[in-house]
């Protein structure tokens, strides 16, 4: 994993400046420790940094090709899983390689198959070819955007980079938010829409799509898209084909030449997972690493709910003994999270997850001391159907996003005359509409059906991008790759097609992964109520969290001070504690998300037009 950033200006070469490329990648140097490098040409700056995890001693980017008296650069960030196969293809075409490293097949397939070659690639990735002789630069993201490819276009120029900062850290683009980003921020973060930076100059090269830059300007272009199929499988079968892909994507994503773990919650897809890596290591003499989440006082003060009905420790703990891992759970304390709330903003570039975000950055800052690669469980729930709103209609059957249980919640303590909470409203709910009208059916389908594909469709599009980009920006934070075995493309595209009754069979959810792990789990895993990413719950943290919230609103000119509702904000106190986002968003987490909305204004200068 690594940095990549650029300008490129083949209409006026001189544009491109070297400080300033070099200063972008500079501003993402904690993507990247084991190295940085450069590219200059005629309307072209490239600058990487380096995680080095595959052949470490030869993958030095940017990485240059000559082939039939043409020259090519790439500066890429990602793994990919079948580069084994691909290497053995290209060879086969003419490809001559001189590395181990993936970046060196992923140049190779840009070569010999041109535009067509993401379609080839399985895997996590976000790249920049420049073809010299077509003077032109190729680029490209992986299917759902596990790696992040951020640009804007400003006075001719292409400027990307893999975060918000790079970009920030060019002159020409400035940390300004229109309407439709602020309506973003209060209504959808951490989820943004699609294509969206949030800043108004910044956009998101969209998953799934590739592009080219010339002197004609930027052209864009989907190489992959979901689709809609009949799907003939009985349970059986499904459960066997699941189980053929998932094991598949566990195997290939366990090559690594740097130390890799696997995050075990003690729910099923974690547990899945490690239970192949388990056996998959022990059939080579290996032992698996398992890392485990947990709080200062949890035990104490956990109490179930819809979302979170089960605590995890007991569950990681015991199957990490089951299936003879080294096991390490982290513990953190209530100051940790609070602590780690400013750099998750840093890490991401916008005010997220609140202490969703922190934790994970704190946690991953502990097992950098130790392993470099993760494998995670994300993705399933929104592939398999685990979140209630994929059979709960109250949450699913409305006219906005069905993860968002209060739509109200934030904006509402914000002064109307700069929130304007009811166009932001209007607009996102036909946001949702247009999405849900784009979703893939099938002619004749039952309404159950649709229903189904509609949640699979927006959650994949939305809520698991999100998901993926907040594990990649507090991952990398501290240089630790993350990959997720479940964003495998022909996963998603096979179960996308299996009938609901299938994957909610007996009225339970993921009943279809729940049947393909048959065998591999303890009862007690394989039937377990979901449950999602742990959070704390110390009542001290909410004591913190209000204690800097009322700080914040002390400093005069800062946004809290100048724009929050006192007596809405009171009401809040004093209202009931509910979930109002997600699974894990309640009070505590809106307190905290309040300070770091604060910290971001601050930290990025932001200007409201």
């Amino acid at each position: 994993m690594c940095s990549i950033n650029g300008c490129i200006c083949f209409e006026d070469p001189a544009r491109v400046c070297a400080d300033e490329v070099r200063r972008a990648g500079r501003a993402l140097a904690r993507r990247g420790p084991d190295g940085a490098g450069e590219f200059f040409a005629p309307g072209v700056g490239f600058y990487h940094n380096r995680l080095a995890v595959m052949d470490p001693d030869g993958g030095a980017q940017p990485m240059q090709i000559s082939f039939e008296g043409k020259n090519y650069t790439i500066i890429y960030n990602g793994e990919i899983y079948n580069a084994p196969e691909l290497r053995a293809e290209l060879a086969a075409r003419g490809a001559r390689f001189r590395t181990h490293c993936d970046t060196e097949a992923v140049l190779w397939s840009y070569i010999l198959y041109g535009e067509e070659c993401p379609a080839r690639l399985n895997g996590i990735f976000a790249f920049a070819v420049y073809d010299e002789a077509r003077e032109q630069v190729f680029l490209a993201r992986d299917r759902f955007g596990v790696k992040p490819f951020f640009y804007a276009m400003e006075n001719g120029c292409f400027y990307f980079a893999s975060e918000v900062k790079g970009l920030l850290a060019h002159g020409a683009i400035v940390p300004e938010v229109d309407m439709k980003g602020l309506w973003q921020l209060f209504y959808l973060t951490p989820v943004t829409l699609p294509g969206s930076g949030v800043f108004r100059q910044i956009k998101e090269v969209l998953p799934a799509h590739a592009g080219v830059v010339a002197k004609e300007g930027l052209r864009l272009f989907p190489y992959w898209q979901l689709r809609a199929a009949e799907c003939r499988d009985d349970a059986r079968t499904a459960a066997a084909r699941v189980f053929e892909l998932f094991s598949d994507a566990v195997r290939r994503q366990l090559a690594s030449d740097v130390p890799l773990a696997v995050l075990l919650s003690g729910g099923l897809d974690s547990s899945a997972i490690t239970a192949l890596a388990a056996r998959y290591l022990a059939e080579h003499g290996e032992t698996l690493s398992t890392y485990s989440f947990e709080y200062e006082g949890n035990r104490e003060n956990f109490k179930a709910s819809l979302f979170q009905p089960q605590g995890d420790d007991a569950y990681a703990a015991g199957l990490a003994a089951e299936l003879g891992t080294a096991h390490t759970v982290l513990c953190a304390k209530s100051e940790d999270v609070a602590d780690a709330l400013t750099p998750a903003v840093l890490a991401r570039d916008l005010p997220g997850q609140a202490d969703i975000d922190s934790s994970l950055l704190y946690f991953c800052s502990q097992i950098k001391k130790r392993h470099t690669v993760l494998l995670s469980g994300e993705c399933s729930d929104e592939i398999f159907g685990g979140y209630p709103w994929f059979y709960r209609p109250e949450m699913l059957c409305r006219d906005f996003f069905p993860w968002i249980h209060d739509p109200a919640a934030r904006i509402s303590l914000f002064d109307d005359r700069v929130v304007r909470a009811a166009d932001g409203m209007q607009y996102l709910r036909e946001v949702c509409r247009e999405n849900t009208a784009e979703c893939p059916v099938l002619d004749g389908e039952s309404e159950s059906e649709r229903t189904a594909r509609v949640a699979t469709f927006l959650s994949t599009k939305y809520f698991m991008t999100n998901l993926l980009s907040r594990k990649d920006r507090m991952s990398m934070y501290s240089a630790v790759e993350v990959r997720v075995p479940f964003a495998d493309h022909r996963i998603l595209e096979y179960v996308f097609n299996v009938p609901w009754s299938i994957k909610f069979a007996g009225g339970v959810e993921k009943a279809l992964l729940r049947d393909a792990m048959e065998g591999y789990l303890p009862h007690r895993i394989l039937h377990r109520k979901k449950s999602p990413y742990p959070k704390t719950h110390d009542p001290r943290y909410e004591a913190l969290m209000r204690a800097r919230v009322e700080e914040k609103l002390r400093k005069r000119g800062g946004f809290l001070a100048e724009t929050l509702d006192k007596k809405r904000y009171l009401a809040l106190l004093d209202g009931e504690n509910r979930t109002w986002q997600g699974q894990l968003m309640a009070r505590p987490q809106l307190l905290a998300w309040l300070c770091q909305l604060d910290d971001w204004f601050a930290a990025y200068r932001v200007r409201l037009v």
